[in-house]
């Protein structure tokens, strides 16, 4: 079998290796927030057949079983796939499985959801392709991506990074050029678009985050995503460093009540198979 994946999907697959835990504990409330816009833009109800592509902890998956739905989970990381299981007893399955080559058959699912999984593909083209096979014609499939420019609060840590002098590490790759896009509502909407997905649309999502400091800190000193690799790139002394400037610039977002209000944008967008 030909291997389809490039480098940077063997980047995201280091990176994300063993992290279930921590994503649970850090940012997985982040990514929940468009759970449910989510769903209803994918028209997951009682008795459709969902698969939720990439689950994480299980969040969409847990919202679309109170639904009624009948739902089936994927994600390339053993953990994530294993913690969906967990956190969702009634769930038919939770299988380990990669974009773009998931293990169904043509035209399986009535619904088809991906929250925040096309930053994480070296092929976002061929992976929206390739949800479109599983979609039945007619059935709906529904991707978040996160907007760039991105808001003032998913800027913060690499703020701190860059202040203490952290740049992005030579074994992580960027995405190709052939295989990037814009990161707009034009950008994604063309891209489901060209996936061959009829009725392409695309909506923003913008929300205020709150969390205590050390939290939002946490998930990138544990390596999570690629700001977790800048963060970690200078070692304990790069850390440090930059947790002082950190330390600083919470200063424009805290509360007063001491937790972070962290303002974000996402791009959810749409596409019937």
């Amino acid at each position: 079998m030909t291997d389809v994946t490039t480098p940077f999907d063997r980047a995201e697959r280091r990176i994300w290796s063993g992290k279930a835990e921590a994503y649970a504990r850090t940012y997985a409330r982040l990514c929940a927030h468009p759970a449910a816009a989510l769903l209803d833009a994918a028209e997951a109800g009682p008795g459709s057949r969902v698969l939720d592509v990439g689950c994480g902890s299980g969040t969409v998956s847990t919202e679309a079983v109170a639904r009624g739905a009948t739902v089936y989970a994927a994600d390339a990381e053993p953990g994530m796939a294993a913690a969906t299981r967990l956190a969702v007893p009634g769930i038919a399955a939770a299988h380990i499985a990669r974009l773009p080559e998931l293990p169904y058959a043509d035209d399986t699912f009535d619904a088809v959801v991906c929250n925040f999984v096309l930053n994480h593909v070296g092929r976002p083209r061929e992976a929206l392709a390739e949800l479109r096979r599983i979609t039945r014609p007619g059935g709906r499939v529904a991707v978040t991506i996160w907007r760039s420019p991105g808001a003032l609060g998913q800027a913060l840590i690499g703020r701190a990074a860059q202040e203490a002098g952290l740049t992005r590490p030579d074994w992580l790759p960027a995405l190709a050029a052939e295989d990037d896009f814009p990161r707009t509502r034009e950008g994604l909407a063309a891209l489901l678009d060209a996936a061959g997905f009829m009725g392409a649309e695309c909506s923003e999502a913008a929300w205020e985050h709150r969390c205590d400091p050390d939290t939002w800190w946490a998930g990138a000193e544990r390596g999570i995503g690629a700001i977790g690799q800048v963060l970690n790139s200078g070692g304990l002394e790069g850390v440090a460093e930059a947790r002082r400037a950190y330390d600083e610039l919470c200063a424009e977002f805290r509360s007063a009540d001491g937790l972070l209000a962290l303002p974000h944008a996402a791009l959810l967008a749409r596409g019937r198979a």
